[in-house]
Formats: C-alpha cells, sequence, structure tokens
C-alpha cells in the first residue's frame, strides 16, 4: 500500500497554529486529485487543502482541532481504487451516473424515520451519557401519549392564543456554545489592541449623491456594455479618497517606531463581509487606475473573498481602508481603524432628506460619511480637510477627471 501524508501548510510567515474549520469529505471516501479534504482557519485567513493525489481518503484530525503548521492532517492511499455502494468497483463511467432507483427509494424512507428533531443539549447528554441517538429516537417514538402530554399541547395552544410568538420558544432554556475560530480570536485581539494603542478620534461629513447617481443610473448600461463589468459606488469613492490622499498624504501614512512612513501610492484596502467574518482584501495603486479597472479588480477579491479563496498576499500591505456598513441599512457608524493604518472611511446608507439648498428646502439623496483616524499620526485639520475633500469630489464627480482641480480653471489655464 503507497500513503501519502498530508500535512498542514504554511498559511504565511509567522503562523504557526492553525485550526481545522472543517472537513469537506468523510473518513473512507475516495478522494480525486487537487479535490478540497478541508478548511483550515488560520490568524488571517480561511484556507483550502486540496488532495495531492487520488485515493482513499483516512483522516487523521477532528474539525475543531488546532493544529501545528506540518502536522498530518490526514493519509491518502494512492492503490485504492473507487468503489460504489455494495463494495464493487465500478465502471470508469459509471462514477458520473445518477443514483439507482434503488439507491433513490430508500432515501425518502430514512429521512421520514428521522423526523424527530433532536437539540444540541440532548445530544450532547446523550453523548456523555454512551446512548445512540438512533436508540432515543426509537424510543421516543415507542413512547404512550398520556394525559400529561395532551395537557401540556394545550397549554402550548393557549399561550399561542394569547400573543406568544412562539410555543415552544416561551420554555426554552437552552444555551448554545460555540468555539471561536482562529480568525476571530485574532480579530477581537486586534480590535481590542487598536483601541488601547491609538488615539483613534472619528470626524463626520454628509455627502449629496443626487449628481454621482445621476452619473451612475445614465451610463450604467454603456458602462457595462463596454467594460464588462456595472459601475458601483466603491470604485467612485475609491477613485476620490486616491485623489484626496495625494493632496493629504499624512492621512495615508503609518507610525513605525519613532518615525512617520509615507508611502508614494495607494494600496487600498476594500472591507468585504465573508463568511468567517470581515476581510479587507487590497487593490495596488488604486491611484493609477481606471474606474473600470478598479470595479473589476474590487469584483475579483471580493469574489474570491466570499469564497474563501483568497489568499494571504491580497489582504496584506494596504494604506488605508473603506468599509461601507450603507449595505447592511447603517445610517450612521464610526470604523475601527485597520492597523498599521492611520485611517479608514466609513460609507453608510443613502436616505433621501430634506436639506437647503440657494434658500429653498429640497429632497435630497444623502449620505453620512465618516473618518476615523489615529490622531498621533494625523491632525484635526487635516482630517476635516481630507474628507471635505472626498465630499467635494463625490459631489462633483466631472473633477475627478482633472485631479480634483476645478474644470474650468483648467480649461482657461488658470490651474
Amino acid at each position: 500500500m503507497t500513503t501519502i501524508e498530508v500535512k498542514v501548510p504554511s498559511p504565511g510567515e509567522s503562523i504557526t497554529q492553525v485550526q481545522l474549520a472543517a472537513w469537506l469529505v468523510k473518513d473512507g471516501d475516495y478522494v480525486e486529485t487537487d479535490q478540497e479534504l478541508a478548511e483550515i482557519d488560520s490568524d488571517k485567513a480561511t484556507l483550502a487543502i486540496a488532495a495531492p493525489a487520488a485515493g482513499k481518503c483516512t483522516l487523521m484530525a477532528a474539525a475543531g482541532d488546532s493544529l501545528p503548521v506540518g502536522a498530518v492532517i490526514c493519509m491518502i492511499d494512492t492503490e485504492a481504487i473507487a468503489t460504489d455502494k455494495a463494495g464493487k468497483a465500478p465502471e470508469p463511467e459509471a462514477l458520473k451516473e445518477s443514483p439507482t432507483e434503488k439507491e433513490t427509494a430508500v432515501r425518502p424512507t430514512e429521512e421520514t424515520d428521522r423526523k424527530i428533531p433532536v437539540t444540541p443539549l440532548a445530544k450532547s447528554m446523550l453523548s456523555a451519557s454512551g446512548i445512540d441517538q438512533e436508540q432515543a429516537i426509537d424510543w421516543l417514538k415507542k413512547t404512550r401519549i398520556s394525559s400529561r402530554d395532551v395537557q401540556a399541547l394545550l397549554n402550548q395552544r393557549e399561550t399561542a392564543v394569547s400573543g406568544s410568538s412562539s410555543p415552544s420558544a416561551a420554555f426554552s432554556r437552552e444555551v448554545e456554545h460555540k468555539k471561536m475560530s482562529s480568525l476571530r480570536i485574532k480579530l477581537s485581539e486586534r480590535l481590542v489592541a487598536v483601541k488601547n494603542q491609538t488615539a483613534m478620534l472619528t470626524t463626520f461629513n454628509e455627502v449629496d449623491m443626487s449628481k454621482l447617481l445621476e452619473i451612475k443610473n445614465n451610463y450604467q448600461e454603456k458602462f457595462r456594455e463596454t467594460h464588462g463589468v456595472s459601475v458601483g459606488l466603491m470604485s467612485f469613492f475609491t477613485k476620490a479618497v486616491s485623489i484626496a490622499l495625494r493632496e493629504f498624504p499624512m492621512v495615508n501614512a503609518r507610525i513605525e517606531g519613532d518615525e512617520f512612513i509615507l508611502p508614494g501610492y495607494v494600496d487600498m484596502g476594500i472591507a468585504v463581509s465573508a463568511p468567517k467574518g470581515l476581510v479587507v482584501p487590497v487593490i495596488r495603486n488604486a491611484e493609477s487606475l481606471s474606474l473600470a479597472r478598479i470595479e473589476a479588480t474590487i469584483k475579483e477579491l471580493a469574489g474570491k473573498a466570499r469564497n474563501n479563496k483568497i489568499s494571504l498576499e491580497e489582504m496584506t500591505g494596504g494604506t488605508f481602508t473603506i468599509t461601507n456598513g450603507g449595505v447592511f441599512g447603517s445610517m450612521m457608524s464610526t470604523p475601527v481603524l485597520n492597523p498599521p493604518q492611520s485611517a479608514i472611511l466609513g460609507m453608510h446608507a443613502i436616505m433621501d432628506r430634506p436639506v437647503a439648498r440657494d434658500g429653498q428646502v429640497v429632497i435630497r439623496p444623502m449620505m453620512y460619511l465618516a473618518l476615523s483616524y489615529d490622531h498621533r499620526v494625523i491632525d484635526g485639520k487635516e482630517s476635516v480637510s481630507f474628507l471635505v475633500k472626498v465630499k467635494e469630489l463625490i459631489e462633483d464627480p466631472v473633477s475627478m477627471l482633472v485631479e480634483g482641480k476645478d474644470p474650468i480653471s483648467v480649461l482657461l489655464g488658470l490651474q
């Protein structure tokens, strides 16, 4: 028998421990080459481990285990062959065939026999006492319904009629214990560290989205036909922030020891909600990219993040971050810094609000902006001026074509 060890790979420099988040195969399964076997959580991301060869898989660790880099998580017997449910080696083409009528007929019966739900607490008690779950279900099926059971059912119905939202919820005393992932533990530590190690403040402003939404709506179809992607608000804000950072470079800076580091470029972090938590993919040299290229890059990185396919390299080295709580309905918030960066811009939901324009009260689509910054690096005047600059660029998107300058002044050679 020839076996191959599948080990925990190194997710990145300085990471020595990971958590086995989930198995994607079962013990004894036959796996194909490059088939994903498991997902591991590191301090920074969730990564998939693929099979280096085809064969029968023997699991050597359980989901939830903390493992050092290099630990063996499973063995693959490369001399094994794929077998069907009867234990016979199928014909090559049979591997792609649908289940037989006999197999499909059995499945509904099995599901029907297991309609009795078992709570997490009950499962834990059964496991601790050594009682098989199926044995408990069979016993419940044979138990007689007493008058006390009927009376309890009647009491629940009366409670429901009297206004209780859920009869069963009114009597629930269950508590679920859910282990934190390595990513969530690290995130918790970083959030506390930001509060303790930075002088974080937040300044606010509001922006009239009328012109930007008009451009977006009028040119959306043409933009999609030309570039193959839809134009979104995030690409406009990325462009506006990149321009504003050139004018206020300290907002793009960070502290290292007793020095300020001021990058001559903008690596823009875009916060994305992923299944395992919030991740921040980075758009390299955002200041040099067109709106179409920014939009395509955001789409690519966000897709990887949501499918847990993003690499550590794609999430490191950002100089500034934008987060959009508005997609979840947030009207205003104070975003938390993403260290070692010194500032983060928070976008929020667009709401129709009454505003004063030329002495008249009008209804306009307005968005609150929030800039959280490290006061050790950025002064109050600089932070407010930066946010006002972003506001001006968003309210007059055409000015982005001339790097934030007045288009008429540029035309007349005044700037």
